[in-house]
């Protein structure tokens, strides 16, 4: 799925008009229009834009199909849920910082496996 088709799937399940979300990323509708068709890439700063309105990191929006994120998560590897576990046990603002630190790579990644795959199909 592009991301053309998950924007508008975040549009119409938030229940707004192209115009509002072309308004909320500071573009013309016919713009806004084009990248919901796929037609234009979305710049970087817009999705970080539309995150921060929809409270979701730009992962989510690249990756908004709910059907592929799982229920629930099982941990087999013991050295990786020691991890975690200590992990639960620091302090907040410090359980924030590495929380922030991890989905900042994660989504380096998956965005860069986005564009790789986008490349390939020009």
């Amino acid at each position: 799925m592009k991301i053309g088709d998950n924007l508008r799937k975040l549009r119409e399940n938030n229940g707004l008009t192209q115009q509002q979300m072309a308004d909320l990323i500071h573009t013309h509708r016919s713009g806004y229009s084009k990248i919901e068709n796929n037609q234009q890439e979305i710049s970087i700063e817009a999705l970080i834009q539309l995150s921060k309105q929809f409270n979701m990191t730009v992962d989510e929006i690249i990756s908004f199909d709910n059907s592929r994120i799982p229920n629930e998560v099982t941990i087999e590897d013991k050295a990786m849920l020691e991890q975690l576990q200590l992990i639960n046990e620091l302090e907040p603002e410090e359980k924030t910082i590495l929380l922030k630190l991890i989905e900042t790579f994660v989504t380096k990644k998956r965005f860069k496996d986005y564009l790789q795959q986008n490349i390939a199909t020009l």
